[in-house]
């Protein structure tokens, strides 16, 4: 044993993954609603608009590594943030032959309102809960996402803006 799972064999048992199921399904939820204003952005485009705000250097390819996407598919999906004037496409100062996509002015603006949806749909749930629930959730969350791996903190944007590490 390792000092952080409990007595119970290799594998959590069903109730706790259960639970966790639950309680993933109410997080989308809070997610897919937040993403749900005039902007009308999916999932895929708000992941994009992260990565763009955490990185100084990104590319179509770098998207799509990251989103485990074609690079077409990424290609299309920046040229709807492009029209929705979400993101800029500016030739690398470095390589002109390289095209970086950055966040534009609008792309952050619309992660703000985003994130201010979500943290106002979270606090009405956590204002339904007791005391001692709220701390017992906190502990939990903490435990979960640190096992997960998440950042320590909470970052603006509510994801890892980091583009993950080359597996291959």
């Amino acid at each position: 044993m390792n000092g952080r799972r409990p007595a119970w064999n290799a594998t959590p048992p069903d109730d706790a993954v259960d639970a966790l199921l639950v309680a993933s399904r109410a997080l989308v939820s809070v997610a897919a609603r937040s993403l749900a204003g005039d902007e009308e952005i999916t999932l895929p485009q708000f992941r994009t608009l992260v990565l763009l705000a955490g990185e100084v250097r990104v590319t179509v390819t770098d998207i799509a590594h990251a989103l485990d996407i074609h690079p077409s598919s990424a290609t299309r999906l920046c040229d709807r943030l492009v029209r929705k004037g979400l993101i800029e496409r500016i030739a690398s100062q470095d390589d002109r032959r390289v095209v970086e996509v950055h966040l534009a002015p609008g792309g952050r603006a619309a992660m703000e309102r985003v994130t201010v949806r979500r943290r106002r749909d979270l606090a009405t749930i956590a204002d339904r809960m007791t005391d001692d629930e709220l701390a017992g959730a906190v502990k939990a969350l903490h435990a979960f996402a640190d096992a997960a791996g998440a950042l320590a903190t909470p970052d603006l944007w509510g994801w890892d803006p980091r583009l993950p590490e080359d597996s291959g």
